[in-house]
């Protein structure tokens, strides 16, 4: 406290002093000299905090476009400033959902509708109310589906309030195209809630709501619903195509002379914020990552042509907190190889200093990655260029071909013709061409590396199931993933961005390699009350969240609580080469695994080793086997069932022998059954973490 402030109190006391002789008692007089020192002690604070926040104002107001910004969250007078009719939302997981956004918002110029691409997170979208004020205005929404049925982070605080709240959006014209994979039970629930949605709530559907599949061709789907949506649309305002599609930049290219650079003002890999992976300040998030220390980094694998790695991170001076059933993102560097062969081909100095800046001024997104930064940092830590590239991005590269074959070639790909898409299926997806190769094998292709860096998509963070858990290892998340590696049909050898990161980066000898990551809460969980049974079902690194719930409830076993079955079916190729886990290779990495939770009765073990014996053997088999145990656990004994790993044919497999277990074992009729597992799910009994 400051003299000045010293002095107001004893003026305040001597003053209380006098009054009190007939008005106050030594008690009030007391009271009111600790008020008075609490307001003094308040503002002489709040100016200290104020003068911190105009320091740390004055930093960040130097800091290159693209840290920090303050943008208009109104989107109608984003509309209105710039003449447009057109704004297209998207609730985007991946950046796939933002792509198709950007190219609908691109197409509009064709028929006559300037557009404009939204983040529903950072627009007030109360304002959907008033966008029929706008003559001729559409609003379209580019919706991906999450998880459970889930709408993506960016878009969750809209879905709620249409949820639950009652605009009118009488007037509203709107359409929407949703992202989802039919491997999943909810398959596009999101899109398909929001177009009934708006439909109730007043709003006019220019075009019936499309459905991508990424576990079929989602391009494909969204082309062909695109060109029919068109159409609708020319229709409903009465205006028609100007077209052809004009290809016009959406970035413009900055470079930045060596003699022009500013110190320290270069991006360097970090996600959003300028030296956040030098100096790191909680909490961390997807925009702000932990530079975790990979503390170990060993193989599981005895044999065999596959890698399957153990990784612990060390989260401890995070104040990162995870629980069982959560998954960890890491995010990734792409191969120095790809990198320096695509310069290369585009005969660029990738360590010259560039930036892309948005040609659209009214956009919140000034760049497509923070700038400015070098082709080399661009390339290894913000682009994705292991991604098989969408035909939009072929469409692009024709322009730079010298060959008219080449160009041909490319051209035909990107149209909706069957020609074009046997073409693409053959050329792009079943040769697993990403830009290099496509570069490589079209030799009179040369783009500008700094308009590849415009079209290929944001590298986006690689999520983990976490295999331990917090009550054992509060300080470190555990990741069990298996590299990925494989030859294409080309002679390649094409490899997965994080899981080859990974592997090339192991602890020696005290020097512990970073990756930035951070946690992702997950409704995989545990039942509340330990004595519940389980069953889990998890082969080959499906089984990394299991393992967590096992030391879990291990952990609370040998504290004294009464913990229910814990019933395990693993699966794997070979007992001696891939079973992971299967016993702790040294006190050093931890006491116990599958075999000795087995022996003290914290786990009942189902293995299928499939090719140990002339007939393969799969963990659905062994379920097929165990129907009366599956009944009386989620029948008769309000147990929780768990599945782990291959959405597309594992899972479909294992739910399909829970419904006939629950007929042939419950006594239910089919619908009867169905609506059984549905309600187990929705009491969240019923769980599955799968991935296609």
């Amino acid at each position: 406290m400051t003299e000045n402030s010293q002095d107001v109190l004893k003026d305040a006391a001597a003053a209380a002093a006098v009054a009190g002789g007939s008005l106050f008692s030594t008690f009030d007089i007391f009271m009111l000299v600790v008020l008075l020192g609490g307001a003094i002690w308040w503002l002489w604070s709040s100016r200290k905090d104020n003068k911190k926040d105009e320091i740390l104002l004055s930093k960040y107001s130097i800091q290159p476009a693209g840290t920090i910004q303050v943008t208009e969250n109104s989107f109608i007078k984003k509309l209105q400033a710039s003449g447009r009719s057109l704004v297209v939302f998207y609730g985007s997981q991946t950046g796939t959902g933002e792509e198709f956004a950007g190219r609908l918002a691109k197409e509009g110029i064709r028929y006559k509708m300037k557009g404009m691409v939204a983040d529903p997170e950072e627009c007030d979208m109360e304002e959907l109310t008033k966008l029929k004020d706008i003559p001729n205005s559409l609003a379209v929404f580019c919706m991906a589906t999450y998880g459970e049925g889930d709408p993506t982070d960016n878009a969750m605080e809209f879905y709620e309030w249409l949820k639950n709240g009652d605009p009118d959006l009488t007037g509203l014209n709107y359409a929407v195209f949703g992202l989802g994979n039919k491997t999943y039970e909810h398959y596009n629930a999101v899109a398909i809630y929001l177009d009934k949605k708006l439909e109730e709530l007043g709003a006019t559907r220019v075009y019936e709501v499309g459905l991508g599949d990424d576990d079929a061709n989602i391009e494909d789907d969204f082309i062909t619903w695109k060109d029919k949506f068109w159409p609708a649309v020319c229709e409903k305002f009465n205006i028609e195509s100007t077209g052809e599609e004009e290809l016009v930049r959406q970035f413009r290219l900055v470079t930045h002379a060596p003699v022009d650079i500013i110190p320290n003002s270069v991006f360097t890999g970090e996600i959003a914020r300028l030296h956040s992976l030098q100096v790191q300040r909680p909490p961390y998030d997807a925009k702000n990552p932990f530079l975790a220390q990979i503390k170990v980094n060993r193989e599981l694998h005895k044999g065999g042509d596959r890698s399957c790695l153990h990784v612990e991170l060390d989260i401890s001076e995070s104040k990162m907190r995870y629980e069982a059933g959560d998954h960890v993102a890491v995010y990734p560097i792409n191969d120095i190889n790809l990198v320096e062969q695509l310069g290369k081909l585009t005969s660029a100095n990738l360590d010259e200093v560039f930036s892309l800046i948005n040609t659209d001024q009214e956009s919140s997104k000034k760049h497509p990655f923070p700038c400015p930064t070098t082709y080399r940092t661009a390339l290894s830590h913000y682009i994705e260029i292991t991604a098989l590239p969408r035909t939009h991005i072929l469409r692009e590269l024709a322009e730079y071909c010298t060959d008219e074959e080449d160009k041909k070639k490319l051209l035909l790909m990107a149209t909706n013709s069957q020609e074009g898409k046997d073409l693409f299926q053959s050329f792009i997806t079943e040769a697993c061409r990403n830009i290099v190769h496509i570069l490589e094998d079209i030799k009179s292709c040369k783009p500008p590396l700094d308009h590849i860096c415009e079209l290929l998509p944001r590298l986006q963070p690689r999520y983990y199931s976490i295999s331990s858990s917090p009550k054992l290892h509060p300080d470190t998340v555990h990741i069990t993933a298996v590299v990925v590696k494989y030859k294409t049909p080309t002679g390649r050898v094409n490899k997965g961005v994080a899981t080859t990161w990974l592997a090339n980066h192991k602890p020696t000898d005290g020097d512990y390699p970073r990756v930035p990551v951070f946690i992702r809460k997950s409704q995989f969980r545990l039942p509340l009350q330990t004595q519940t049974p389980i069953i889990m079902v998890g082969p080959g690194t499906g089984l990394a969240p299991f393992r967590g719930f096992l030391q879990e409830r291990a952990h609370a076993r040998a504290n004294g609580k009464e913990v229910g079955d814990n019933i395990l079916f693993f699966g794997c190729r070979h007992r001696d080469q891939d079973y992971i886990y299967k016993e702790a290779s040294s006190a050093l990495f931890n006491k116990w695994e599958l075999e000795e939770y087995s022996k003290n009765g914290n786990v009942t073990l189902n293995l299928a080793f499939s090719r140990d014996q002339e007939k393969k053997v799969y963990v659905t088999h062994l379920l097929e086997q165990n129907m009366d145990q599956l009944w009386d656990i989620i029948g008769n004994r309000n147990g929780h069932f768990y599945i782990c790993g291959d959405a597309k044919n594992m899972a479909v497999d294992v739910r399909n022998i829970i419904l006939k277990a629950i007929q042939e074992k419950g006594g239910k009729t089919e619908a009867e059954a169905v609506q059984f597992l549905k309600k187990l799910e929705s009491m969240k009994k019923y769980s599955a973490d799968v991935w296609s």
